[in-house]
């Protein structure tokens, strides 16, 4: 059995009451996921901006 069945198996118990919080929590993770990468991204730029913004490739810049 997947993960995402076992996760449905267990939404399949909840009462119907507690989805709008299952659904809260479901979006953090989203959100947390988003920033993560974000996160990620601006790391990279960072690092790499030394390595892309030199003289020597200048020319490369131009294309």
């Amino acid at each position: 059995m997947s993960g995402r069945d076992l996760i449905i198996d267990e939404v399949d118990k909840l009462p119907e009451e507690l989805f709008p919080e299952l659904l809260d929590f479901i979006k953090f993770l989203e959100v947390k996921e988003e920033n993560t990468i974000h996160s990620s991204q601006v790391l990279s730029e960072r690092i790499f901006e030394k390595i892309w913004d030199n003289t020597e490739d200048a020319a490369y810049d131009a294309l």
